[in-house]
């Protein structure tokens, strides 16, 4: 048999919608992701493999919209040299029977609905062993079966299963049900893995892709598919990662003390290719301690560059403020401003006080102290307008 090639991919999760990002970050999140069936059928062509499967959740809901249903189907018709193999995932069980109704109804001969465990031949002398999820959480190894499944003698076997695995994990709760070995026990020649949104490999036969568009800071970069190639039973398979997303996420530390140039360590955390900033997603987790004008510095930073990016985050949690007295100076030097200046600094540093209370005077004198620098800049603009 010559060899056999084909494009391993995962949790799509079409119809996703990002409910905790703001609206204009959103959009790009989800027209990126409407255009991933696209990208994996370019990507699959482009390396001459005919088949793509995909290892489940394809969508994110047992209900996505008709549109959002249509849409996947008419890009998998659209690339008609390919055969789509897939399974149904924990998000898009296939206890939602109405769901893969409508796209059976729908479905071009070259894309293939595996709702059984059951064994389908691809092509001719290699197997697929399917594992689809019966419902959205299993409670048993759905790839159980693959030992005992009968195969043509020579044939390849192929397993395409949705699942954490019980050495390793999910990015789901309670989905730690696949036998960390099942590739050697079922003789399978690869196994291809869905569930984890980060690429993974379990053992030379066994992976997760990862999804194709990356989703969450906890799986950063691209998102990324695999290619992989199948030369002979027994034979290890040859296996490329592939990046296949267009947005980027990033989440970083950025460490800080009183005496750092606060300001110039947050630029040197940015990507160096600016132009493409817009399809990047940072988040930066500061920790340390900083003065005002420090945070001061930091808003500015963030106030310039934050506009040009998908999504920018600095995370404050983990910073806490040094205050100086001669920073009361840079807010107010008598007058009322200077009393609360002067009460908020002796709460902000009386550990009498619960941290809680403590962190509210923190605040609230970083407030006051931005206040104040605002007004002195708006005093000095209006007096260079009057000369």
């Amino acid at each position: 048999m010559s060899t056999f090639r084909f494009l391993h991919c995962s949790d799509l999760h079409l119809g996703k919608r990002f409910g905790r990002f703001p609206e204009e970050t959103r959009i790009a999140l989800q027209q990126a992701r409407q255009q991933i069936v696209a990208g994996l059928a370019a990507v699959a062509q482009a390396h001459a493999a005919e088949h793509v499967l995909i290892a489940g959740d394809m969508f994110d809901t047992e209900t996505p919209s008709e549109r959002v249903l249509r849409q996947a189907l008419a890009a998998m018709r659209a690339a008609s040299d390919l055969h789509w193999w897939i399974i149904p995932g924990n998000h898009d069980s296939a206890a939602a029977e109405t769901l893969w109704a409508s796209l059976a109804e729908h479905a071009p001969p070259n894309v293939h609905l595996l709702m059984w465990s059951e064994v389908v031949q691809m092509a001719p002398g290699v197997q697929l062993l399917p594992a689809p999820c019966r419902h959205r959480f299993a409670g048993q190894d759905l790839t159980q079966w693959m030992d005992a499944a009968e195969t043509p003698t020579g044939d390849l076997r192929i397993g395409l299963a949705h699942g954490g695995v019980l050495d390793f994990g999910s990015d789901e709760a309670g989905g730690e049900t696949i036998a960390p070995d099942r590739a050697r026990s079922a003789r399978l020649d690869y196994l291809a893995l869905g569930d984890w949104h980060g690429t993974f490999t379990l053992d030379a036969r066994s992976r997760y892709s990862g999804t194709p568009e990356a989703d969450r800071f906890k799986h950063a970069g691209r998102g990324q598919a695999l290619l992989v190639e199948l030369s002979s039973v027994g034979q290890d398979p040859k296996v490329e990662a592939i990046e296949t997303g267009a947005l980027h996420w990033q989440d970083l530390s950025l460490d800080l003390t009183p005496a750092a140039d606060a300001g110039a360590l947050l630029r040197a955390q940015l990507p160096s290719d600016r132009p493409g900033w817009h399809q990047h997603l940072l988040q930066i987790r500061a920790q340390g301690w900083i003065t005002a004008p420090q945070r001061l510095a930091l808003q500015q930073v963030i106030a310039e560059v934050g506009p040009e990016f998908c999504f920018f985050h600095l995370d404050e949690t983990g910073l806490r403020s040094e205050h100086q007295v001669e920073d009361l100076d840079l807010i107010a030097t008598n007058g009322a401003l200077r009393v609360a200046a002067e009460d908020l600094l002796q709460a902000a540093e009386d550990t009498a006080l619960a941290q809680v209370e403590r962190d509210v005077a923190s605040a609230a004198l970083n407030r006051l102290f931005a206040y104040g620098q605002e007004m002195t800049a708006s005093a000095a603009c209006s007096a260079e307008a009057e000369t």
